[in-house]
């Protein structure tokens, strides 16, 4: 049994970094773990608007599978230098607005940054070869593995027998013949993994947290990315904004955030300052932000678009109140149709 090793593992809270721990500490190795929040959690944005899921917080679950396994899970925010991996990424976007490469070349150098300061041997994670479209083959892991200045030291237990022998496996820190060859996308070896193990209470095995990988979110993304005025610098509030609501683009530099239930009214408010709000007066109806200056006429329109999601009747005439720039003014204006609000709508 090989004894006196330290691995330091991306633990996410999910099945398969859950089962790489296991696979090494069944092998004496001494397992630490790492969580990166980078801000762009699912769960994160439901905090956001007030909605708590404790059992789809992935950090949560990280620090359990620690807990449940006996060691160490620290929490790393990274989410301040994300931002710059999102709007630039070196090696692209996947299918939506994940920029996965990058993001996993960005964890593993801090894995490594981290590995030397706890006087780790190796870094694991729980990839698995052919799982991901983009960032789990056999070039895509190797060039990350090479990137993240890891080469040699990344070990992936789940498919290390249909990867290249490691240096920590060459070395005999790992005993080879006691890991996985897992590959594809089907998830029945680590639920039989699982079993083996008497782990029965995990995460869905095909989750995942991150909102950038969403297509609706994605579109939104880009529209925001190609409007973004000159010299304009990105925040994560840009970014949390995205997530709630129905965005409509009225024009270039004009776009409006209209809310969809009194949870995202709510949370909209908490957006408003720099920026247009209006709600009607005294009818049920959302919360909007615009974004940008608005002309007097683009200020009656988007009254107009209020009051389509408001409750009054279609032919009623709505006072909507519109808050700006610290006054506040109020528009009687008439819905407009829903075909001349679909058409706005980003989908």
């Amino acid at each position: 049994m090989v004894q006196n090793r330290r691995a330091l593992g991306l633990i996410s809270g999910g099945l398969d970094s859950t089962l790489a721990a296991r696979l090494l500490i069944e092998q004496g190795i001494e397992v630490r773990g790492i969580y990166f929040s980078t801000g762009f959690c699912i769960t994160d944005s439901l905090k956001k608007r007030g909605v708590s899921d404790e059992t789809s917080n992935l950090c949560s679950e990280a620090l359990k599978v620690g807990e449940d396994l006996a060691f160490a899970v620290n929490i790393v925010d990274v989410s301040k230098e994300y931002l710059d991996v999102v709007t630039n990424p070196r090696w692209g976007y996947g299918k939506n607005a994940n920029p996965c490469i990058d993001c996993r070349v960005m964890m593993f150098r801090k894995a490594k940054e981290m590995m030397e300061k706890v006087g780790a041997d190796f870094v694991f994670s729980g990839e698995v070869i052919g799982q991901r479209p983009m960032t789990q083959h056999r070039p895509t892991l190797r060039q990350m593995e090479k990137q993240s200045g890891l080469d040699g030291y990344l070990l992936r237990p789940l498919s290390a027998l249909k990867l290249a022998e490691t240096e920590v496996e060459r070395k005999g820190w790992v005993d080879r013949s006691k890991l996985k060859g897992f590959h594809g996308r089907t998830r029945r070896p680590q639920i039989e993994l699982a079993k083996e193990f008497g782990l029965t209470k995990y995460p869905q095995p095909a989750g995942g947290c991150c909102f950038l990988t969403d297509p609706v979110y994605g579109r939104k993304f880009f529209d925001f990315i190609r409007n973004l005025p000159e010299g304009r610098k990105v925040t994560h509030e840009d970014f949390d904004l995205l997530t709630l609501g129905r965005h409509l683009r009225l024009s270039e530099k004009v776009k409006m955030i209209v809310g969809r239930n009194e949870g995202e009214n709510n949370a909209l408010e908490n957006f408003a300052s720099g920026r247009t709000m209006m709600m009607p007066v005294e009818i049920p109806g959302p919360t909007a932000l615009i974004e940008g200056d608005l002309s007097r006429d683009e200020l009656q329109f988007a009254a107009q678009i209020v009051a389509r999601y408001s409750d009054a009747d279609a032919r009623d005439r709505v006072d909507v109140s519109c808050l700006r720039n610290g006054s506040e003014e109020q528009f009687t204006v008439e819905p407009l149709q829903p075909e001349q609000v679909a058409e706005l709508i980003l989908k």
